[in-house]
């Protein structure tokens, strides 16, 4: 059967970490940390075969893809399926913000599986439009090992979802700034090779 093996890439470091819900706003570009850790993913990843880069429409995936791209000599194609979650009202808001919202905030960190933010997306629709993305490209580029750069909750939606977990877990495992997670997806099976990882991958 064929299978792809993916490197789900989180992007890197940028000011609104830790503070809010960036989502899709523009401007939001990686900082002097991250752009280090973009190009300590260049030696990260040496040992690593990578057959094409996709990233999300956000440009900082984009700018943490480019210093691997330019080093491979490969285009960064970029996928919609993604992209960071719509918020909708809630982009651009702090989290301070967020916990005054009382029940909202509470179903978002409880019950991801079942949130959906006024305006935006229900995050149950982000898994679906991920994976379908990683079929997509599964059909593409059979038996090769493609790079998706994205976004913290975009990655592990599709952990969860691979793993036949409930969308409801997603704080018990982290997925961090510019780590690597890999797994291999076929027509109907999933296997999860590596979880956040943060080190260099051979």
């Amino acid at each position: 059967m064929t299978s792809t093996t993916f490197l789900l890439v989180r992007h890197a470091a940028h000011d609104w970490l830790g503070r809010g819900f960036a989502g899709r706003l523009p401007g939001v570009d990686l900082n002097e940390e991250g752009r280090q850790q973009a190009k300590d993913l260049v030696q990260r990843l040496q040992g690593a075969p990578i057959d094409a880069i996709y990233c999300s429409p956000q440009p900082r995936t984009q700018q943490t893809a480019q210093p691997l791209a330019t080093a491979r000599q490969l285009p960064c194609a970029i996928e919609a399926a993604f992209d960071e979650i719509d918020f909708g009202d809630w982009m651009g808001r702090t989290f301070e913000e967020m916990r005054s919202l009382g029940a909202a905030w509470e179903q978002w960190v409880h019950h991801r599986s079942s949130a959906h933010p006024p305006g935006g997306e229900p995050f149950a629709g982000v898994s679906r439009r991920a994976l379908a993305g990683l079929h997509r490209l599964r059909a593409a580029h059979p038996g090769q090992q493609v790079m998706v750069v994205s976004h913290g909750d975009v990655i592990k939606a599709v952990v969860a979802t691979c793993l036949r977990a409930s969308l409801d877990s997603l704080d018990s495992f982290e997925v961090a700034p510019a780590s690597v997670t890999s797994l291999t997806l076929g027509p109907d099976w999933c296997k999860l090779h590596l979880l956040n990882g943060r080190s260099s991958l051979g």
